[in-house]
């Protein structure tokens, strides 16, 4: 098979959540295990660690990834989902897996994947697992897919695990309160495996500090740590929180040589060393354009405050959600004398843009609607003067479109 021939196979297997969404969740981890066995548990050959939370666990992964690489180590990075080619989900040293090994693993195991019924999802991880293992990766990053307790990256056991920010997000698979989803996230906690906090939310510690105690963890709370302050290459003001939990992480690994230096280059080579995208990223200056993929309330309510703090005469906005969104909940965070630009991602999941320009107009925001995402995107463009301001985002898609 080719590699687009590939993808296609692995895409039409179980759903990916990516595209279906609650449909596609699998919710155990048997599957998992059973190829992981299968791969001879390739997860066994190297050290790892495993990043969990609602927003910022693919920002503090890549920080951490990058510190590493800086400190000469070789690093893998799992992470999900991916915005314009799968090969985004594993690399090493930022370097994407290439078409080559993503065909002959699937080649290789296409009975066994068949056989056993192995979602898009499950198949990802194994194949990141074994990549790593046969490329004597000295650590790897791994980021949870959703949630945690039940994800098919919790076969782990980590060197150290953190947790970043809890928020309501997937709320029809985690649960409908912070509690719930803490938990659900918490799952990832390992017996004798460190535990770092990146925010302490009071509402939700006393699940983290239940679970760590019987899972006899080593807790700690980023923010209450007194770190030296070190700035990054990725924009926005809410990077802060995210730094205090990778340099609470960074702590922990005293079998690895990190310097402040190493830490001070990996912060700010971010995205030179590992290719991150969709976070508070520059597209254009002449009108000034940014994306970001914040989706959910607490997301989104840093982000819109990073876009007011910014100069512009009129602020357009190219909007776009995925269908389980809780719209209620989070055009109300949305600036009112914004002009706006709605439009559907080009995925089973996307929100169909006649209710999403219904729900906004209740909600006071006014805006036309477009046929697609790109299109709106040209529109903004086209009607924006160069002292303006473009703001892409609602979904991890809506972006990825315009990327």
């Amino acid at each position: 098979m080719t590699y687009k021939e590939t993808l296609d196979w692995m895409f039409a297997q179980l759903p990916m959540y990516q595209e279906k969404g609650q449909k596609a969740y699998n919710g155990k981890l048997e599957n998992s295990q059973s190829l992981a066995a299968h791969l001879n548990n390739p997860h066994l050959n190297f050290k790892s660690i495993h990043v969990a939370g609602t927003n910022g666990k693919g920002s503090s992964s890549h920080m951490l990834a990058s510190i590493l690489q800086e400190a000469g180590y070789k690093v893998g990075l799992y992470t999900s989902p991916h915005m314009k080619d799968f090969r985004e989900r594993i690399k090493i040293n930022g370097k994407p897996i290439s078409e080559r090994s993503v065909i002959e693993f699937i080649d290789k195991h296409k009975l066994f994947l068949e056989k056993n019924k192995l979602s898009f999802f499950e198949m990802s991880v194994g194949m990141a697992f074994d990549y790593f293992s046969r490329n004597k990766v000295s650590i790897a990053i791994i980021e949870v897919g959703l949630g945690g307790r039940l994800d098919a990256t919790n076969i782990i056991t980590p060197i150290a695990s953190l947790i970043t920010n809890i928020g309501l997000d997937h709320t029809d698979l985690l649960g409908h309160t912070l509690e719930l989803i803490s938990r659900e996230k918490a799952g990832i906690i390992k017996e004798n495996v460190p535990l770092v906090i990146s925010e302490y939310q009071e509402e939700i510690a006393p699940v983290f500090e239940k679970i760590a105690k019987e899972k006899n963890s080593d807790l700690v709370y980023a923010d209450k740590e007194d770190f030296k302050e070190y700035k990054t290459s990725l924009f926005g003001s809410y990077q802060k929180k995210n730094i205090r939990g990778v340099l609470a992480i960074i702590n922990l690994l005293k079998e690895f040589t990190i310097s402040q230096e190493n830490i001070r280059e990996g912060l700010m080579k971010v995205v030179e060393n590992t290719g991150l995208l969709g976070r508070w990223q520059i597209l254009r200056e002449t009108p000034k354009v940014i994306c970001d993929t914040a989706h959910n309330r607490e997301g989104l309510t840093l982000v819109l405050e990073q876009v007011k703090q910014q100069e512009y005469k009129t602020l357009h906005i190219v909007l776009g959600f995925v269908k389980e969104k809780n719209l209620d909940a989070l055009l109300p965070l949305f600036p009112k004398d914004a002009v706006y630009y709605f439009a559907r991602p080009d995925i089973p999941r996307g929100m169909d843009v006649e209710i999403l320009e219904e729900k906004a107009s209740k909600a006071a925001l006014k805006g036309t609607i477009h046929d697609s995402i790109p299109n709106a995107f040209k529109t903004a463009l086209n009607k924006a003067a160069k002292d303006d301001f473009i703001y892409i985002g609602g979904s991890t898609f809506t972006v990825a479109e315009v990327l």
